[in-house]
């Protein structure tokens, strides 16, 4: 019995000694409890809006009045003309936009029916539909007002359009996103395993005394990857495109290089967690919890991040995932160019010199040591 205890208690130092380890056991459960607590739902709240009123009366003041007191929708444009709304939903502005016919006041008082053209960004289908839904209940709402003490009930139509997206379908959603999961995977989690496998087997200093350089080794450990990932993310396309019929609306070598881009964004985020693992088992968690969970969770890929709470949303401009996402899904379901996702481009560039620079610094200083 003694040396059954004393064998307990050699394994909960070994544990206690590797702090690395024990920190992601341990650090783990809060972390994932509050960020499904707070990212998986579908409330939607403050979402951004656009209003044309061609009317500008009463009722459809009362009716704009309504729709933005609670704290479901945020009026984000006034907007002069119809033409105004493709150039907002393509930068991805808005989530929705509300069109007042001309004379809507005029017309629900002499023929007891007017018109509203609701749009709806449908790029994220379940998003666009609640949306839809919380606009319909709120201007059913101001008609049940009008309609208790008249003879004659008024009316008021809605025309619905679904813009990228007109058929709600869902591989529009997660085609796009898989594409970013897929290539985080294949590059960041599959290098820092490969990079620190070589350390565990000792062959690292074997091929750090041959006659490349330590960076012509990194790279060429890189390269495999960097064309798996390619690989797959033309898979995915051309699968999502023959048998899902989600469409690349926008320019493929844009995508294409957008898609290198993360790539090598990926690849130094591999390079560095291998930089500060010594173990494939702690590679492996610290690319779970640090990099394949804010992919899925915080990226936008299922969750919409307008939803999330103000503090979360800040935390998902840290994820590199979250800038391809935006840029992958207007290129593919918009068509969106350059002149767009510029902003979005140099940020993901950002990423990529910075986790580059950083990766490296640390993998020479290691092998300083």
């Amino acid at each position: 019995m003694k040396q059954f205890r004393a064998f307990v208690i050699k394994e909960f130092y070994h544990i206690l000694r590797d702090y690395r380890t024990l920190l992601i056991l341990l650090a783990m459960p809060p972390i994932l409890i509050l960020l499904f607590g707070y990212t998986i739902t579908n409330e939607i709240q403050d979402a951004k809006i656009a209003i044309l009123d061609y009317s500008k009366d009463a009722t459809t003041s009362s009716i704009k009045s309504k729709l933005l007191a609670g704290n479901y929708f945020k009026l984000e444009y006034e907007l002069n003309g119809l033409d105004e709304v493709e150039a907002i939903f393509r930068k991805g502005s808005i989530r929705e936009a509300i069109v007042f016919e001309s004379n809507f006041e005029e017309n629900l008082a002499k023929t007891g029916i007017a018109n509203i053209r609701i749009i709806a960004d449908a790029t994220d289908p379940n998003t666009a539909s609640t949306l839809l839904s919380y606009t319909s209940s709120i201007i059913k709402s101001y008609l049940d007002e009008i309609n208790e003490n008249v003879e004659m009930p008024y009316s008021i139509n809605t025309e619905i359009r679904m813009r990228y997206n007109e058929e709600l379908r869902g591989a529009y959603l997660f085609v796009p996103g898989l594409i970013t999961v897929i290539l985080m995977l294949v590059s960041a989690m599959m290098t820092s395993i490969s990079i620190t496998r070589e350390k565990e087997l000792g062959t690292m200093e074997s091929l750090l005394v041959s006659p490349m350089q330590p960076l012509q080794i990194i790279i060429a450990k890189m390269l495999p990857y960097l064309f798996l990932a390619i690989i797959d993310a033309v898979i995915i396309l051309i699968v999502g495109n023959a048998v899902f019929g989600v469409p690349v609306r926008g320019s493929v070598l844009l995508l294409m290089v957008e898609g290198i881009l993360f790539i090598i964004t990926a690849l130094s985020l591999g390079l560095l967690i291998s930089t500060i693992t010594s173990s494939q088992q702690v590679a492996l968690m610290m690319s779970l919890m640090g990099l394949m969970l804010p992919t899925i969770i915080l990226s936008g890929f299922i969750y919409p991040i307008s939803n999330m709470p103000q503090i979360i949303q800040w935390l998902t401009h840290l994820i590199p995932a979250k800038w391809f996402n935006l840029i992958i899904k207007s290129i593919m379901l918009k068509g969106a160019g350059l002149d767009i996702l510029w902003k979005e481009t140099l940020i993901l560039a950002g990423f990529a010199v910075f986790f580059i620079s950083l990766s490296l610094k640390k993998f020479n200083i290691r092998l300083q040591k």
